[in-house]
C-alpha cells in the first residue's frame, strides 16, 4: 500500500457548525505543517440513542452536515493530503459503541440485528457516495464495533453494497486486541485496528497481529493510535478518562516505543494517529492540555521527525 500512511485523524467528533470555519481550516493547515502528514482520516460521529437502538440519526444535529464533510475533504485535497473518510456511530447515552449488541436469534418485540444493520447500511452508504464523489482514497466502514464483529454475513453484505457505489480502498477499524478475532478480513482491501497498546507491550501485540496479516495477505496499518499527555497514560493509552496530571513525557514514551517496535515490522504500513481537533487550543496552553492532540507538545516533534523519514 503506497504511499506509507503518515496520517492523523482530524475533526473528531464532527460537531455541526465547527468544520466549515477559518479555525478549522487553520487547524488542518497546522496539522500538515507541524506533523508532515500525507494522509488524514476525516472522522465524525453520528448518534443512536443507546446500544440497543436501531436508528442511526446521521442527518440530525450534532453530526456535521454533508456540506461540512465536503468542505473538509476539499480542504485536505487543497493541502495535498490523501483522505480516508471515517463515519462512526456513537451512543447518545454515552455507552461505548463496542457494546452495540442484539440477540443472535430474533425474539418477537425485541430489537433485531436486521433492523440495526438496515439503518447502519443506509448510514455508511450515504457517506460512501460522498467519498466517491469527492475522490476520497479510502473509506472506513466501521470503528471498534466489537459486538458486531461476529455478524460476518451482515458485514460482507454491507461491503458488497459499498463496492457498488464506491471505487476506492475499503477498510474496517477493529478495536485493540481484536485483530485475530475478525473472520471476514478477506472482504476488505486493508486491515486496520486501534493501536492503543501499553508502551511496554508492543512487541507482544505485534507478534499476535502478524499471523493475521500473513493469513489474509492484506496490507495493514493502525487506523487509530495515540496516547494522552497525562501521567500514567503510557500504560493504558485507550483510557481517555484516566485521572492524572499533564505529562508530556508519558506521551513521548508511548510514541517512541510504538514507532520503534513497528519500524521493525515491514508489514505495518502506517498510522492514522489520534487525534487533531477542528478547533485547536492555544499553543501557550499546550503544557496544561492532557488530551491526545500533540499540538505544541514534545510529542509533536517526535511525530514530525518520524513522519519526515517516511514521506521523503
Amino acid at each position: 500500500m503506497k504511499p506509507y500512511i503518515a496520517g492523523m485523524t482530524w475533526g473528531w467528533t464532527g460537531v455541526r457548525g465547527t468544520w466549515n470555519t477559518p479555525e478549522a481550516d487553520q487547524s488542518m493547515e497546522l496539522m500538515k505543517e507541524k506533523l508532515h502528514v500525507n494522509w488524514t482520516a476525516i472522522s465524525f460521529g453520528a448518534l443512536q440513542d443507546h446500544p440497543q437502538a436501531t436508528e442511526i440519526r446521521y442527518y440530525d444535529e450534532p453530526t456535521v452536515t454533508d456540506e461540512e464533510v465536503r468542505s473538509a475533504i476539499a480542504k485536505a485535497k487543497e493541502l495535498g493530503l490523501k483522505v480516508c473518510l471515517k463515519p462512526v456511530v456513537n451512543c447518545q447515552d454515552g455507552t461505548w459503541r463496542a457494546h452495540i449488541n442484539f440477540f443472535d436469534y430474533d425474539v418477537p418485540c425485541e430489537p433485531k440485528w436486521s433492523q440495526w444493520f438496515a439503518s447502519y447500511n443506509r448510514f455508511i452508504l450515504h457517506y460512501a457516495k460522498i467519498a466517491e464523489e469527492t475522490g476520497c482514497e479510502m473509506l472506513c466502514i466501521g470503528c471498534e464495533m466489537v459486538q458486531t464483529d461476529r455478524r460476518e454475513q451482515e458485514w460482507r453484505n454491507l461491503i458488497a453494497e459499498v463496492r457498488s457505489v464506491y471505487s476506492g480502498i475499503i477498510t474496517y477499524n477493529c478495536d485493540k486486541y481484536q485483530e485475530d478475532r475478525v473472520k471476514w478480513w478477506d472482504a476488505v482491501d486493508v486491515i486496520s485496528s486501534s493501536g492503543y497498546y501499553p508502551f511496554d507491550n508492543w512487541e507482544e501485540q505485534l507478534n499476535r497481529i502478524e499471523p493475521v496479516v500473513k493469513q489474509f495477505n492484506k496490507p495493514f496499518f493502525f487506523m487509530e493510535a495515540g496516547c494522552p499527555s497525562r501521567d500514567g497514560s503510557q500504560y493504558i493509552p485507550n483510557d481517555w478518562g484516566l485521572v492524572g496530571g499533564p505529562d508530556e513525557d508519558a506521551q513521548v514514551l508511548f510514541y517512541d516505543s510504538m514507532f520503534g517496535a513497528c519500524d521493525k515490522r515491514g508489514w505495518v504500513e502506517g498510522f492514522m494517529l489520534w487525534d487533531w481537533p477542528a478547533k485547536l487550543y492555544n499553543p501557550e496552553d499546550a503544557a496544561k492540555n492532557d488530551d491526545y492532540c500533540m499540538y505544541g507538545k514534545k510529542a509533536e516533534s517526535v511525530v514530525r521527525a518520524y513522519y519526515s523519514t517516511k514521506t521523503k
